[in-house]
């Protein structure tokens, strides 16, 4: 194919990308598998900073070396396409490697080899990555028919990368917040660009995933019987030195792994000894998961090693049949749930305990309601689809084995939907929830909770049976927002109904509740001895649980450092202010706001102690003044006296006369 020519920063992180993915040493396409020397990455764009885009020519080892990398692969049910997500884990010393033959692949190119890693070459991986990783080698394929090995001397059917399906990411390529980060100084730098030493040793990450609104990324010829036939899957696993496989085929009954082999150049290595055996799990949805985990000593280098694993879907020589367990429900039990939707009904930690096989199970319920519908999500869940508007179905369920076995015993169940329900908030503290009985049950208990961020209210509860009840559910404790409802109704022969609604509630945020604490004297505040500052108490509190932030007005200025300590507070006022606007009369204005944004507001007055010591000193002044004018003259109690005896006197003489 044409190669295509890009600038060297971009193309060189695209081939670290694809180096950190996988290995691109040459697949299982090959009956022998060619080994090639690790590439010196010290120049290898040339002084003309360009370079082929296909990526061709790197080995792993030749830019990275991770310390674990995960990846997940799930064959499409076209049995055409696949879905591939990795990501690598780079640490400590290895990082530094990592990026120290990065910079080394930019040699001749602005900004290259100059032992810095820069967010420019970091965001090249996003821009031009796919270009190249579809050129690349998945190192994946199949092929249908009896085993293939290394030496089988077959043309594999190689899964291969699509590029519009393929999107990149990285975390902390260029670690953030590095104490030697700095502003990029080569020529074309992007205005924002910053670059950190290689010798950076903190951890990074890179992922390959499934670029948003697209379905897949990897894609293989369709194979002819699509998984019925025995077929081979092969994987090239070189230098994966310590990674995990994950790979999920379609639901196809029956479908198990027959036999697997690992061979290092062509000669079979002993399972438990020198490799893990491959583990099946077959998932309550049909379909079946493989897990391998994979190990390459460096020292092996340069021996090549394939992964062989054989797939059928031929009937096991021995099987157990699957048995329900004492922890099944009765026969003739009901099942309740939501109808209109597809609901999950029951849950998978539940479910499980219904029955047992040693190869896994699932629920298999023919409906007599061919409008109603169950099937088991892949953890296992329960799921039922029920038409809009209907009340109950009944319905026969099965337990079913990977391979067809079924259990001897069968069970009816009644699915349906206990009660409708809706809400509303009237009085702003609670909800009224209104439930109406559907007649599925003669009578049942409900139990319920504003519920919020995981936050619940009071329970309350009441019975129902035919005639629809309101049921007061308080709202304290809870914040101003969006409140749902959750709770559960039980009755006889009915599993709990453990429900959740939203009904678009929202609670109203009530406003803070602000008081003044008075002084012992029964005075608005404290003033300190050179009544140039004063002191403010009291408490706040909010009913819906809020935090509250407080602000002080006085005299045109404002202050918010307050004290708070629980729901006490304190603040210390200047009155400089006021002094320079010769203001006599402090009126204060505190305000409590709390986090929806409602406040109350708290006027204070508070008595200028200077002013009241005039008035008391004038007081006193014209008291001592008064006194004084008294003392010039006779006290009303001595004339008195004297004019007594004057009188007497007078009255003694004149009866002498």
């Amino acid at each position: 194919m044409a190669t295509r020519q890009y600038y060297v920063p971009a193309t060189a992180i695209t081939m670290l990308i694809m180096m950190i993915m996988m290995s691109i040493t040459s697949g299982v396409t090959s009956p022998e598998l060619p080994i090639t020397e690790p590439a010196e990455t010290e120049g290898r764009q040339g002084s003309s900073g360009l370079s082929d885009v296909d990526c061709s020519g790197y080995t792993f080892e030749d830019l990275f070396d991770y310390n674990f990398a995960l990846f997940n692969i799930d064959i499409g049910t076209d049995w055409a396409t696949a879905e591939m997500e990795a990501t690598a884990y780079v640490n400590g010393s290895n990082s530094a490697t990592v990026r120290e033959n990065l910079d080394g692949l930019f040699d001749g190119a602005p900004g290259g080899d100059n032992d810095w890693i820069s967010t420019d070459e970091r965001e090249a991986v996003r821009e031009i990555g796919p270009m190249c990783i579809e050129d690349m080698e998945t190192r994946l394929g199949i092929r249908e028919g009896v085993p293939h090995r290394t030496n089988s001397g077959v043309a594999w059917n190689d899964l291969e990368f699509v590029e519009e399906g393929i999107a990149l990411d990285e975390v902390d390529l260029v670690a953030p917040n590095h104490p030697e980060e700095r502003t990029c100084t080569n020529f074309g730098a992007s205005a924002d660009c910053k670059e950190i030493p290689v010798s950076a040793t903190d951890d990074l990450q890179i992922s390959l995933f499934v670029k948003s609104g697209e379905s897949n990324n990897m894609r293989f010829d369709q194979l002819p019987n699509q998984g019925v036939s025995n077929f081979t899957l092969g994987l090239n696993v070189t230098n994966m030195t310590n990674a995990n496989l994950v790979m999920t085929f379609p639901a196809l009954q029956g479908l198990r792994i027959a036999d697997f082999a690992m061979e290092d150049d062509g000669v079979e290595l002993v399972v438990g000894q020198d490799y893990n055996a491959p583990e099946e799990e077959f998932l309550p949805d049909g379909k079946l998961r493989i897990y391998q985990q994979v190990d390459y000593d460096k020292s092996n280098w340069p021996v090549g090693r394939n992964l062989f694993i054989d797939f059928t879907t031929a009937v096991p020589e021995s099987n157990d049949i699957p048995q329900w367990t004492n922890l099944k429900p009765a026969n003739n039990s009901i099942i309740p749930l939501v109808t209109g939707t597809e609901y999950l009904t029951v849950a998978a930690e539940e479910l499980s305990d219904w029955a047992t096989d040693s190869n896994g199970w699932n629920l298999d319920c023919a409906f007599t309601d061919s409008s109603w519908q169950s099937r088991q999500d892949e953890s296992g869940n329960l799921l039922v689809t029920s038409p809009s508007g209907a009340t109950s179905s009944t319905a026969t369920c099965s337990v079913v084995d990977p391979f067809g076995a079924t259990a001897a015993e069968t069970l009816d169940f009644t699915f349906g939907q206990p009660f409708t329900a809706t809400a509303a908030i009237n009085d702003g503290e609670n909800i009224a929830f209104t439930v109406t009985p559907t007649g599925l049950v003669a009578e049942m208990t409900i139990g319920g909770h504003a519920h919020q961020d995981g936050t619940m209210g009071a329970m309350r509860s009441a019975m129902a049976s035919s005639e629809p009840i309101t049921i007061a559910l308080p709202m304290d404790g809870l914040k101003p927002g969006m409140v749902m409802i959750t709770g559960t109704a039980s009755a006889n022969n009915m599993m709990n109904f453990d429900f959740l609604f939203d009904f678009g509630l929202e609670k109203q945020s009530l406003p803070p509740i602000i008081s003044l604490r008075s002084s012992f004297d029964g005075k608005n505040a404290t003033w300190d001895a050179t009544g140039l500052q004063f002191t403010l108490q009291g408490t706040v509190s909010d009913p819906d649980g809020e935090d509250v932030a407080m602000t002080l007005q006085l005299c045109g200025a404002s202050a918010t450092d307050f004290t708070q300590v629980g729901i006490n507070w304190e603040i210390d006022v200047s009155i400089a202010t006021c002094v320079m606007q010769e203001i006599t009369v402090y009126d204060v204005t505190i305000t409590a706001t709390d986090e929806s944004n409602i406040a109350s507001i708290l006027e204070v007055n508070v008595a200028d102690p200077n002013t009241q010591s005039i008035i008391d000193d004038n007081s006193n002044s014209e008291d001592d003044t008064s006194s004084d004018e008294n003392s010039m003259l006779p006290s009303i109690s001595v004339l008195a006296t004297i004019s007594v005896a004057l009188a007497g006197a007078a009255l003694t003489r004149r009866d002498e006369e």
